[in-house]
């Protein structure tokens, strides 16, 4: 059953950036479960960069036209959104430049949402698992949903990363705008001060209900939509491994961060640990950069 949904604030518009591999049909099978969700139009860019893909490359050193490879991809993109059983708008670009299209794209198209998925030797591959994310993370307007998982109905379980700061409390806001109707979980991890030594670090439990007491006062201090319900759980630990494990014991759906922050989660996303992080969780995961953050 799809869930009920506040057309008034979710997005009229998705972009779905796929590089036509086999693991971007799991970002149009979600890009295409949203559009029906929100009843939102549904953009699909293709970047073609013949540079980026074997058999591309191999018909572009033959000497096919631009206009002929972009022909190829356009079927084999309109094939795949035939399955996937609603309307869309096809965008296809011959550009070197994937992150600057997929920007400028999304702005040109209002888009609301950028929809993605993780490859291993395509362009979005490599965007998504080097340092393009962290531009994407830092520039894009628009909040970009990475898919890993394959999709079977609404996102039901939500995780929100927090490290208390204003950047996850716009992406705790951002999700409940979302997702509305369902728990949201406020995932916290403390990393204990000196934790390699023993008798000067202080007992995880006295940590943990220190970042309790902080976590009540962030969730006080926010003021939710009407009917917004948060469930918050902090644990100590790091937040590449606590963050992965919670995941999988509970069935975490998808998992929310902010692209900025205080503390963790400001290195989380500006840095290795981002692609740490989008190549361990075992779910979806959206990033919500800040309005006013800069690059």
């Amino acid at each position: 059953m799809t869930a009920k949904t506040d057309q008034g604030s979710t997005p009229r518009h998705l972009l779905l950036a796929t590089d036509l591999s086999a693991r971007c049909d799991r970002a149009l099978d979600r890009a295409a479960q949203l559009a029906h969700e929100w009843q939102a139009d549904l953009v699909a860019l293709n970047v073609l960069d013949p540079a980026a893909s074997p058999d591309q490359a191999l018909a572009w050193a033959s000497g096919a036209s631009d206009e002929q490879l972009l022909h190829v991809a356009r079927q084999q993109l309109a094939h795949d959104l035939a399955a996937a059983n609603v309307p869309a708008t096809l965008c296809l670009v011959r550009s070197e430049d994937a992150t600057a299209t997929i920007r400028k794209t999304a702005a040109s198209t209002q888009s609301g949402l950028v929809v993605t998925g993780v490859s291993c030797n395509e362009t979005l591959g490599r965007l998504l698992l080097g340092s393009t994310v962290e531009n994407l993370a830092r520039s894009l307007s628009q909040p970009l949903l990475v898919v890993r998982q394959r999709t079977h109905g609404p996102y039901r379980r939500i995780a929100v990363a927090t490290d208390f700061s204003a950047s996850s409390r716009h992406a705790l806001l951002t999700a409940a705008r979302l997702f509305p109707g369902r728990e949201l979980i406020l995932y916290h991890a403390h990393t204990l001060a000196m934790s390699g030594l023993a008798d000067a670090a202080p007992h995880p439990g006295v940590c943990v209900g220190i970042e309790e007491t902080e976590c009540a006062a962030f969730l006080a201090a926010t003021a939710f939509p009407e009917g917004v319900k948060v469930r918050p759980v902090v644990e100590c630990g790091a937040i590449e491994s606590t963050l992965t494990r919670y995941v999988r014991e509970h069935g975490i759906d998808l998992v929310v961060m902010g692209s900025h922050g205080r503390s963790g989660l400001m290195s989380l996303l500006l840095g290795s640990t981002a692609a740490k992080l989008l190549d361990w969780l075992p779910c979806d995961t959206l990033l919500v950069r800040e309005p006013n953050a800069t690059a």
